[in-house]
């Protein structure tokens, strides 16, 4: 059946739960990259060891916004303060619904008097443009579609640099030493004769820096840094081994949109499309409720406290102010249990019966927004969001919001793995049985690099 809008698809399925539950979708898609250049275990070492060379061009979507009330659009949607924001910096840009749960975030760059670029997920993006198009704003957008989307016909390359060795490769292949840019400014890089941004980043806690462009200069771009760092140990890092990175910074890149009830967002249910990433977006995992609401998540959960800045207007800031002093749950890294984690594999092995739902490698998503289980002697104390194997820290781990009196390092916790009725209509989920697997508290971001480099200095 054809629908209209995602509002008309809601109204004709009867349950955002059901109607995310049973997508078609599998998990969100790394495309175009190379799923390994060699193998995903030496990519993952290279960000910790030596360096890797990161291809973020294909699965992001941009959204150019300029003109002279480019600020404001961002200011009255936009949980982070803009008082001290300049040209050359960037941030990430936090949205929330008007009740204070989080519509998505994404990396804002001060590119340029008035012109702004907003890259990540679609949520966000779609978000402003749709407050751009029906409020009286004096600007404008322009979208790039991540490449799942328009075919790989990108207006700009991106790539990330990063790890140990980072800084000798971009000295080697621009000739010159690397400026002292503070963390999130920009600067100017003159590579294979090209000038490119350079966003001063690092995704691990390693050095490292985004490098952006005009999409005809990415080879060159790409083959120089190639070049320049073969004696230093660089490696291209395929999608499987990306998309694990975030495991060990602890960001968590999967929050459902909170905007699929209420009749304040009902105007922009109507207006975003069947086919847009929240009308197709799968649910899954152990977690089940039948209330969409109980998936929403608040900044404060997703650990994004720090930028909620009262200083402005925005949407959501009132339900915000009630929040800030009495958050609920906290998030952390989930360890899992290297034993349980064998036992699910060994049911495989097994004739006859049901197997436990197949955890894949490196990373274990099997829809677009994981939502498994926590518990904590039979009661559910949080949910666990984003599964992976981090091969530099030998373990399964995942990104978790706990309730906060469970959330105390050391804590045993119990993940529920696979879905409830041995799973959903998805094609990406076989006939199972849930499994339990012991998980223990760990800090966030878990590697030890990353927790240092992020300490607010």
């Amino acid at each position: 059946m054809s629908y209209q809008s995602l509002e008309e698809a809601l109204q004709t399925v009867g349950s955002p739960v059901e109607l995310l539950r049973n997508s078609q979708i599998g998990p969100y898609a790394f495309p175009v990259v190379r799923a390994e250049f060699t193998n995903w275990r030496d990519e993952q070492r290279a960000w910790r060891e030596t360096c890797a060379l990161l291809d973020q061009s294909h699965h992001m979507t941009d959204l150019h916004v300029e003109g002279p009330d480019a600020l404001q659009l961002l200011s009255d949607l936009g949980v982070n303060s803009f008082k001290n924001f300049r040209v050359n910096q960037a941030k990430q840009f936090v949205a929330c619904n008007h009740n204070g749960y989080v519509i998505g975030d994404a990396i804002l760059f001060y590119l340029d008097e008035n012109r702004f670029n907003l890259v990540g997920r679609p949520p966000v993006a779609d978000w402003l443009q749709f407050n751009l198009e029906t409020r009286e704003y004096r600007a404008s957008a322009e979208r790039d579609e991540r490449s799942a989307v328009n075919q790989g016909r990108r207006k700009s390359f991106r790539y990330q640099v990063q790890g140990p060795n980072a800084v000798q490769v971009m000295e080697k292949v621009t000739g010159r030493p690397v400026p002292g840019i503070r963390f999130f400014n920009m600067d100017v890089f003159t590579i294979a004769g090209r000038d490119i941004r350079a966003l001063r980043h690092g995704m691990v806690g390693q050095p490292g820096w985004e490098l952006f462009g005009p999409w005809e200069y990415a080879d060159q771009v790409r083959d120089a840094i190639v070049e320049a760092g073969q004696e230093y140990g660089i490696r291209q890092v395929g999608a499987k081994a990306y998309a694990t990175t975030c495991l060990e910074s602890g960001w968590i890149p999967s929050p459902l949109p909170a905007i699929y009830v209420g009749e304040e967002m009902k105007g922009y249910r109507k207006w975003l499309s069947p086919k847009s990433y929240e009308a197709t977006a799968s649910l899954g995992g152990s977690y089940y409720s039948r209330d969409i609401t109980d998936y929403y998540l608040t900044p404060y959960d997703l650990g994004y406290g720090p930028f909620v800045k009262f200083d402005h207007d925005f949407v959501g800031r009132e339900a915000l102010e009630k929040m800030a002093d009495h958050p609920r749950r906290k998030k952390v890294t989930l360890v899992w249990n290297g034993e349980d984690v064998a036992r699910v594999f060994r049911s495989l092995f097994h004739t006859g019966g049901d197997i436990a739902k197949y955890i894949d490698f490196p990373l274990a998503n099997y829809s677009t927004l994981p939502y498994d289980q926590v518990l904590k002697n039979g009661k559910t104390v949080g949910v666990s969001t984003y599964t992976g194997y981090t091969y530099n820290e030998r373990a399964m781990i995942s990104l978790a919001i706990i309730d906060i009196e469970h959330s105390e390092l050391g804590t045993e916790l119990m993940v529920v793995w696979g879905e409830e009725g041995r799973g959903s209509l998805k094609p990406t989920v076989e006939r199972h049985v849930q499994a339990e697997i012991r998980a223990t508290v760990a800090p966030v971001p878990y590697a030890e690099v990353a927790r240092v480099a992020y300490r607010p200095r």
